[in-house]
């Protein structure tokens, strides 16, 4: 690999399910594991940046409660335990109010009003079963332009809404023909350059991509062109999204045959999702590309990972791709952050 490839300037953060947090504060030239109180073995299924702060990380464990980081991962502390009976899905911070934190379990979700000393459950009216067992929700989506609109993507229970910040909830309409529609693996909103278009949210699951233009009344479907010679389904398998900061017309999707999967890709859309391209990444992903992570502070930069271990980088927007020389064991987030050494 080229040194050029590396993501000069930026924080790197990989969180894997059994095998702890790691970072690299050089691009991805090299990874740290962090240590205590971060369990070296721990299942770390959601990690977050904070939008008010760069160097300000959360990560969420499961059996273990939430940590956070004040210095770009380097170093960690205990932020809350009381969530420590249970697997943790999802963290989001609240763009408006840098008190405010939600995680999301299996299947509960929580708030915070005091950057998570302490947490209250909220009441979503989830089904506690689902067609795979206990739902868990996998998003937390909160609208950037009125505090009061949240959104949360559940696996295998479809898309739940609140209006008033998460006081009540409504289980909106089911996503498709079959529960798997619904079975949200991940979630985002992008607001058009047209400053009278309406928020767009979109969602990725096992049968495609889906968009709704009404918060999430209705959706309309792209199923993703399967692997050749892998499976004999007329769609691939999708999972990692992102509406990257700042371009809203470009949206980026993971994608694998199957999960874990054989093989993976990306696919990115530069129009708002009227037409998709599949680039050539240098070594062909071994596994569903699981996780995306971009900063508004890092313009062009984007960092993609697949279940299986791997890592890529690209510094062009997502135009060429990289892998990294360090691999890992089961990835499950990842974050990307502005470096603050110089």
């Amino acid at each position: 690999m080229d040194g050029s490839a590396y993501l000069d300037g930026a924080v790197i953060g990989v969180g894997t399910a059994g095998a702890g947090a790691w970072f690299s504060a050089d691009g991805g030239r090299g990874f740290r594991h962090a240590g205590s109180p971060l369990d070296l073995e721990g299942r770390f299924r959601a990690m977050v940046v904070s939008p008010h702060d760069p160097t300000q990380l959360y990560a969420v464990a499961d059996f273990a409660g939430i940590f956070g980081s004040q210095d770009g991962g380097a170093s960690w502390a205990v932020v809350n335990g009381e969530l420590d009976d249970q697997e943790l899905w999802s963290i989001s911070c609240a763009p408006h109010d840098p008190q405010r934190l939600y995680v999301g379990g299996r299947p509960g979700l929580y708030c915070s009003d005091d950057r998570g000393a302490t947490f209250r459950a909220l009441p979503t009216g989830m089904d506690p079963v689902c067609p795979i067992g206990t739902p868990r929700i996998t998003n937390i989506v909160v609208d950037p332009r009125d505090a009061d609109h949240l959104w949360i993507g559940v696996e295998v229970d479809g898309v739940y809404r609140s209006l008033d910040r998460g006081a009540t909830w409504r289980h909106l309409e089911p996503m498709g023909p079959t529960p798997f529609h619904g079975d949200v693996h991940g979630l985002a909103l992008r607001y058009p350059d047209d400053p009278q278009a309406a928020a767009e949210l979109w969602a990725t699951t096992p049968r495609g991509v889906a968009t709704s233009l009404d918060g999430g009344e209705s959706w309309s479907w792209r199923s993703v062109d399967q692997f050749a010679g892998i499976d004999d389904r007329p769609y691939a398998y999708c999972r990692g999204l992102l509406t990257w900061p700042g371009r809203p017309e470009t949206i980026v999707v993971g994608c694998g045959d199957y999960v874990p999967g054989q093989v993976g890709a990306v696919e990115i859309s530069r129009d708002g999702g009227r037409s998709w391209t599949r680039p050539t990444l240098d070594v062909t992903p071994n596994s569903t590309v699981y996780c995306l992570a971009v900063h508004p502070e890092l313009p062009g930069l984007i960092v993609a990972a697949t279940l299986f271990g791997q890592v890529y980088v690209s510094s062009d927007y997502a135009a060429n791709w990289a892998k990294l020389p360090r691999e890992f064991g089961e990835i499950r987030t990842l974050t990307l952050a502005p470096s603050t050494v110089s």
